[in-house]
């Protein structure tokens, strides 16, 4: 094979909804080994990632946690892939690494730094950007770091069938919480339900959101565990009991939403009324916390014993990539969105 397939940014997008338009998809020389530098590695990528945090870095944005892409260079973001040649004395040819540095290249030299070796394990490469990844350790932190749940608590999980709101449904199961899970179609509540939530139910078709929510907890919420944002939040902190907590993770219903769209909230006032707890969070600031040894314990053993379920969404083909991560943005996956860029068992 003599090219390679990158994805470019071809126009940042600051509000609004991207489109195809704002990405390149295009062919390019194979990175040679001999170009290799010292302490940086090749690697052939295995799976990208399709996370709603990249919306933000679409935007050009200079205030978020994460910078920005730059117009007319490759995306990048979670990833796994193999090392192929290395000019780093901890890196050998068939590592399997994985990291938040993956450019949107079938194969590309970077630093080693912003590398982990994954260890052997038995499982599919990509479960380490879902089961064992960054969606995980990000329910992991919010459900169980920050608001610390007791045991017959009432947890409320909107986007409950996604990469992160599968995982929050069963920690807290596990805590013996009673969940409520909300999703956006009948089979992704069908889901919720398979994973062991109380209640669960579609957002998109009930008559009344306040309604539902109050039905499933007539005595209120002590935990919400916010992916969406925008009426589900304003909702929810109307349903929350006195002190309640809330994990503020990801606000996706409003990352496309121009000044004059944006859902403007209205219930702030019981944040005040019912001692509410707010957390918002960034996970990578995690990792090198006690929380993420405890994480990998727990669940390493709840999948030993077959306690956990977890959904990917697979779009095969680098060249794809743009149309999933924009699938993403409008809810169109159904669990974990993935790229699969290149097989484990060969070579391109």
């Amino acid at each position: 094979m003599t090219t390679n397939t990158v994805v470019t940014l071809n126009k940042l997008v600051p509000a609004g909804a991207p489109t195809l338009e704002n990405f390149k998809v295009a062919a390019s020389p194979v990175p040679a080994k001999d170009a290799l530098k010292d302490g940086e590695i090749l690697v052939r990528t295995l799976y990208l990632s399709c996370d709603p945090y990249m919306r933000g870095r679409l935007s050009g944005r200079t205030d978020s946690y994460v910078a920005s892409f730059e117009a007319g260079k490759p995306i990048d973001g979670l990833g796994v892939g193999v090392v192929e040649a290395s000019a780093n004395a901890d890196y050998k040819e068939g590592d399997m690494v994985t990291g938040g540095a993956f450019k949107w290249e079938t194969r590309f030299i970077a630093s080693a730094k912003g590398f982990t070796k994954v260890p052997p394990t038995g499982v599919s490469p990509s479960s380490f950007l879902g089961v064992l990844g960054m969606p995980s350790f990000t329910a992991y932190v919010g459900t169980i770091t920050l608001c610390k749940p007791k045991k017959g608590e009432t947890i409320l999980v909107s986007a409950a069938s996604g990469a992160v709101g599968q995982m929050v449904v069963q920690l807290a199961k596990a805590r013996g919480l009673r969940v409520i899970g909300a999703a956006g179609s009948d089979d992704k509540v069908q889901y919720v339900k398979d994973l062991g939530a109380d209640v669960a139910f579609n957002y998109k078709t009930v008559k009344s959101l306040s309604s539902a929510i109050k039905d499933a907890a007539p005595e209120g919420i002590d935990i919400y565990f916010d992916n969406v944002g925008g009426e589900f939040l304003d909702v929810a902190l109307k349903n929350m009991k006195p002190n309640g907590r809330i994990a503020e993770c990801g606000m996706i219903s409003q990352y496309n939403a121009t000044a004059e769209e944006a859902y403007h909230i209205q219930n702030l006032a019981y944040v005040v009324m019912k001692k509410l707890t707010i957390y918002g969070f960034i996970v990578s600031e995690y990792y090198t916390t006690p929380a993420y040894g405890e994480f990998i314990k727990e669940v390493s053993q709840m999948l030993k014993e077959n306690k956990i379920k977890y959904r990917m969404d697979e779009v095969v083909g680098i060249e794809n990539g743009p149309q999933a991560l924009l699938d993403l943005f409008e809810g169109k996956n159904f669990g974990k969105r993935v790229v699969k860029v290149s097989d484990p068992a060969h070579r391109l």
